[in-house]
């Protein structure tokens, strides 16, 4: 992708901290960075989808560091790569290494409903579960944490053991998967 055929628009706009941007750059660059790392990863240990979550987060974590002279999508590859990276190292190590969070955290604001929202409000409580249970484990825990144990993200975090951004794209992702399931059964029906 040249630099002219990259979001620009939507770069910027995460950069000032809109949400509707962030969902725009993970649902357009996910793909790609799974892609990525699942031709990186030959060990069962590193799953690529939590790397590719934990990719998006420490970019939109450092967004604003983004230059525009380069593709955003090779600097998306490069964090993902580097976190694999580490990852290997750790595994090799077999130690536990105690790291410092940064504590500046971009917000991603829930003021609005999204169009995922708004199709789960929606849905009858039974279909919804149903199609909840459709979700790997790991999706459906955050999403029962969020909207039926209504729990807040740094709730959430603390529950899960993760850090706050982590948090916050895979429930971007786990609302993108079921508003997709949700789609997909509704032309079934």
């Amino acid at each position: 992708m040249t630099q002219l055929q990259q979001p620009t628009q939507q770069i910027k706009a995460a950069q000032k901290g809109d949400q509707t941007a962030y969902r725009c750059l993970l649902n357009l660059y996910w793909a790609d960075v799974y892609r990525f790392l699942l031709s990186k990863i030959n060990d069962d240990n590193i799953d690529a989808e939590d790397l590719t979550i934990v990719t998006f987060s420490k970019a939109f974590d450092k967004i604003d560091t983004f230059d525009e002279q380069y593709d955003f999508k090779n600097w998306l590859f490069s964090i993902a790569k580097n976190l694999w990276v580490d990852e290997l190292r750790k595994q090799k190590n077999q130690t536990v290494s105690i790291e410092q969070e940064n504590k500046s955290v971009f917000y991603l604001c829930d003021q609005n409903p999204t169009p995922e929202d708004k199709i789960i409000i929606e849905q009858n409580l039974a279909q919804l579960k149903k199609n909840i249970k459709r979700l790997k484990p790991k999706y459906q825990k955050v999403i029962n944490l969020r909207y039926f144990q209504e729990l807040s993200y740094q709730e959430i975090a603390e529950v899960l053991g993760e850090p706050l951004n982590n948090v916050k794209v895979k429930l971007l992702r786990a609302k993108k998967l079921l508003a997709e399931i949700i789609v997909q059964y509704q032309h079934e029906d």
